[in-house]
């Protein structure tokens, strides 16, 4: 929670809404389960808050204070990009639920407002002037969505075929089997299955947010207009060491 701002009556109390949203996902999180998991009514819960939607804006907006701000007096402007896309990420496959709730809730309370306007920041100081810093933060913003709505719709799932009864891991190996039948038709998919690290057909790469959010900020640094922040050291390059103990490559 950032600092000065004051525990919300519903929110602030232990195994509420956010234990209520990890088990129970975003069809879960209502006033009755609400009310059942603090030991009262769902009356008493609409005191504090009015509705199911706003009981999501609130419990989703809390989740934007786990994302990394880099401090840009201190680091250069692509450095802070990178850890804020990656926290963003991890917050995202902790609370996949939010990402759910994307597709029918427009957030705009203070934390993820926070989050936009340093974001906004970073990019601003790159030297991306006025719409171009919107379309830089909004260009990888989708990108980090996009990476953990596979992860989003696994949780969802397993979470409604074992409310069902139905044995969840048991559909998931028949599917990625099925799907495995359908790719080995095709060459290129055929040859990757076959290789020894293969895991299945959904299965990406090791490293593949990685390569992407390094691969998507360097398109963007190329078409920055204004004047170039320093971009700070490069995640890809690791430090060379030298016979002579130098790490400079070139030395």
């Amino acid at each position: 929670m950032a600092a000065g701002v004051e525990p919300h009556p519903v929110l602030g109390q232990d195994g509420g809404p956010y234990a209520l949203a990890r088990q129970l996902g975003l069809d879960g999180l209502n006033m009755r389960s609400l009310g059942k998991r603090l030991g009262t009514v769902a009356t008493a819960v609409y005191w504090h808050v009015k509705n199911k939607d706003d009981l999501i804006l609130l419990v989703g907006d809390r989740l934007w204070d786990e994302v990394e701000l880099p401090d840009l007096d201190t680091v250069g402007w692509r450095t802070a990009a990178t850890a804020m896309a990656t926290s963003l990420h991890a917050m995202f496959s902790r609370h996949p639920w939010l990402v759910q709730a994307f597709g029918s809730h427009l957030f705009y309370d203070p934390g993820k407002a926070r989050h936009d306007d340093h974001n906004l920041a970073v990019y601003e100081t790159a030297g991306f002037v006025g719409t171009q810093a919107d379309r830089a933060a909004a260009t990888v913003f989708t990108f980090v969505l996009g990476n953990v709505l596979g992860v989003s719709a696994t949780v969802s799932l397993t979470r409604r075929l074992s409310r069902d009864g139905a044995d969840a891991e048991a559909l998931f190996r028949d599917t990625m089997a099925k799907a495995g039948e359908v790719a080995m038709q095709f060459p290129r998919l055929r040859a990757r299955l076959e290789t020894p690290a293969a895991v299945d057909y959904a299965t990406a790469p090791d490293q593949t947010f990685a390569f992407g959010l390094q691969a998507l900020l360097d398109g963007l640094e190329n078409q920055i207009t204004g004047p170039r922040a320093p971009a700070g050291p490069d995640p890809r390059q690791r430090p060379v060491t030298t016979p002579g103990g130098s790490g400079d490559p070139s030395s």
